[in-house]
């Protein structure tokens, strides 16, 4: 195929104009809100510490999520079209599966910055050096970008003849592999079962950090420690979980429970609202980075 068929918002044109301002909408909130913490970070000294390094990390990796796919759909819903071409569509797949599990993995490291903070105070600035910081960041964005390169060559390189529609307003693995031809999506699963087991490992990681983390709080005497303590953790803890529980209902849901209004519906919740929100979620009880936007 030379290109492929996405799935619309809307069939009238009014529904589309809508779509397309509603996008729009979402698309430069996310911009304007990942922006600000990036030139924050970067501008001012203040910042630099290892949770904001790790948090402009984070706010790099949103802008390229929300932008691998919302400008394509909002410029097919004002041209009145579905189509995407061959090498888009495999751009929109590699830079997905870049920077979804790149941003989990950088989710992981917070927790691991935050159990470091709150568990083990006295060793933090040994620990989580500017070089430390550097090489797991590198680490981060090097294993999403070679599970991206694997996953795309793979399901680039199996013959499709199912027709060229994909149930979706972006190019995603899932839809793009009921279009094969055989069982060669076989070896795609293969592949598949390595990022899952990837992604339990960071989960189970993410989990006994905060484990540590809670236990270490509920023994700090004074209230106003504790409570410090925990608006520390709770706007990574709100994300992580955010991120963890839709795409897991959006990859794990069963069959019965699928149709194209709800798997749009989930994928919105899981590659749009995310990256358009987080900003907000660590800036709204953040002294330190208003201080810093003013």
């Amino acid at each position: 195929f030379n290109e492929f068929l996405l799935q619309a918002f809307a069939d009238t044109r009014q529904l589309q104009l809508l779509h397309f301002w509603l996008f729009l909408g979402i698309y430069l909130a996310a911009l304007l809100g990942n922006g600000l913490i990036i030139t924050a970070v970067a501008c001012d000294h203040r910042l630099h510490t290892p949770m904001y390094f790790f948090l402009f990390n984070l706010s790099l990796l949103d802008l390229g999520t929300i932008s691998t796919t919302v400008p394509k759909s909002m410029a097919n819903s004002l041209s009145n079209s579905r189509a995407i071409s061959y090498w888009e569509c495999a751009a929109q797949v590699f830079n997905f599966n870049f920077l979804l599990p790149t941003e989990y993995s950088v989710l992981t490291v917070m927790a691991y910055d935050r159990y470091v903070a709150i568990c083990k105070p006295l060793h933090y600035g040994t620990i989580m050096s500017s070089r430390a910081c550097v090489k797991m960041a590198a680490a981060a964005w090097v294993s999403g970008f070679l599970n991206a390169l694997l996953h795309t060559a793979n399901t680039f390189s199996i013959p499709l003849c199912q027709g060229n529609v994909v149930e979706q307003f972006f190019c995603e693995i899932p839809h793009i592999l009921k279009l094969s031809c055989s069982d060669t999506y076989l070896r795609e699963l293969e592949v598949l079962v390595i990022s899952i087991c990837f992604a339990l490992g960071c989960f189970v990681f993410i989990v006994l950090s905060y484990v540590q983390i809670f236990t270490a709080v509920l023994r700090i005497p004074s209230e106003q420690g504790r409570h410090k303590a925990f608006s520390m953790c709770l706007p990574h803890l709100v994300v992580v979980s955010m991120f963890i529980s839709t795409a897991v209902f959006a990859y794990l849901k069963p069959p019965s429970f699928s149709s194209p209004a709800l798997d749009l519906l989930v994928t919105l919740l899981y590659a749009v609202v995310p990256p358009t929100v987080n900003p907000l979620i660590y800036s709204m009880r953040n002294k330190e980075l208003k201080d810093a936007l003013k």
